[in-house]
């Protein structure tokens, strides 16, 4: 689709072995409430899904993908090691540096010779496109901390040619600091990609990927930022840093219906699943004419409330079910919802100890899923005598059930 050599647009703004094993699932319904109190209304939780390990890692992963004909991408945030892989294709049983191991050379010590625009700083999240290449989002916030300048991108990678194509950079209108750009979505026409800001200010993201131009909406909306009721526990008890802090995540999570028509996302901390018609997010000539206070107000009154899913930090709408399946991290589980039925509660698809911070999630081409335990509450963040290096793990599934979702799949 692109030239192997990089255009740029600026916007306004360890091989490891590959290990199989299955266990059985341990299903449950999940009860919950709509808005207001009402009892929600129950679904089946479908019958036998298998978890199965794909790969192991000797550092901590976050995001997965997969293309249409199968490779499998991951990467390596730089949140508490400076790791020599940020991007990686697991091939032949070995993590192998994506696109090469130029792209991956970046490091804290050499931030000052090394250039940003054309090196992984700390990728958050690896996503494939319906043409069948793959979009690497890189906030450039080692350690979740102040972005790195002229780091902020998002960078497509030609899979025909495995070179990167197009990279959209983001300057400070779009990533200020304190940003952390986490996951993307793209649209079914693969002309518009949809980002989540988990930073310090929650955010949505608006890319026209022709032009590269960026939007930045629903800045400090309350549908994008942390929860102040939500406290994130583990083991029951509060999930905290040695100075006190909480999980503190804003918007993260993202999906976006098979149709293209609906964006849903909500914070890490937080329960509330919202959704937002993308074609209010695609009015950009008449917003653009607005102050963003006025804009983000005319869009926050189009955000509807899906339903309650507790803190969960990765979505996604599956192809071939149509479904909405959802990452818990508090109890180690992956919940799903019908979409398609109004005011239903989750039910747990999995849960399974082995499911530490369940992340990410990626879909193969045959239906199976993929999710990265990324254990962050195993992490030097909240435990000092963590190792900096935080082995963590790639694990699949195969939804079953007959529960419908939203819109019909696209097979």
């Amino acid at each position: 689709m692109t030239s192997p050599s990089a255009r740029t647009a600026t916007s306004a703004r360890t091989a490891t072995p590959l290990v199989s094993l299955a266990v059985p699932l341990l299903a449950a319904l999940v009860a919950g409430t709509v808005p207001g109190g009402a009892p929600a209304v129950a679904q089946p939780a479908p019958a036998g899904a298998t978890l199965t390990k794909v790969a192991s890692f000797e550092h901590q992963v976050t995001g997965v993908t997969v293309s249409k004909d199968g490779r499998i991408f991951v990467n390596f945030p730089r949140w508490t090691e400076d790791t020599e892989v940020s991007v990686a294709e697991v091939k032949d049983g070995k993590v192998v540096p994506f696109p090469d191991a130029a792209w991956n050379s970046w490091r804290n010590a050499k931030k000052d010779e090394v250039s940003a625009k054309d090196h992984w700083i700390c990728v958050q999240s690896v996503v494939a496109s319906p043409d069948g290449n793959v979009w690497v989002l890189d906030p450039a916030a080692p350690a979740m901390g102040a972005l790195v300048p002229g780091g902020a991108k998002l960078v497509e990678i030609d899979l025909k040619t495995n070179q990167p194509g197009r990279t959209i950079a983001f300057n400070d209108t779009v990533a200020p600091q304190g940003s952390y750009l986490n996951d993307v979505r793209f649209s079914p026409d693969g002309k518009t990609a949809y980002l989540t800001d988990s930073g310090a200010r929650g955010a949505l993201v608006v890319v026209d990927l022709d032009s590269g131009v960026s939007r930045r909406v629903l800045d400090g909306d309350p549908s994008t930022q942390a929860d102040k009721g939500v406290t994130v526990t583990y083991d029951g008890k509060p999930l905290r840093r040695p100075d006190g802090r909480g999980v503190e995540f804003a918007a993260d999570g993202l999906a976006l219906s098979p149709d293209g028509k609906t964006l849903y996302w909500q914070a890490i901390k937080g329960k509330t699943l919202y959704s937002l018609p993308t074609e209010a997010l695609a009015d950009g000539v008449a917003t653009a004419l607005m102050p963003m206070g006025l804009a983000d107000k005319s869009l926050a009154g189009k955000i509807a409330v899906v339903g309650e899913n507790g803190p969960a930090d990765g979505l996604i709408i599956s192809r071939h079910d149509g479904r909405m399946y959802i990452t818990s991290p508090q109890d180690d589980s992956i919940k799903v919802r019908d979409l398609s039925a109004k005011g239903s509660a989750t039910a747990t698809v999995i849960k399974d100890a082995r499911l530490r911070w369940p992340d990410t999630f990626g879909e193969g081409p045959d239906g199976t899923l993929y999710v990265t335990t990324s254990r962050i509450q195993d992490s030097a963040f909240y435990k000092p005598d963590a190792p900096a290096a935080l082995p963590t793990d790639l694990w699949s599934f195969k939804p079953t059930g007959d529960a419908t979702g939203s819109t019909k799949p696209a097979r």
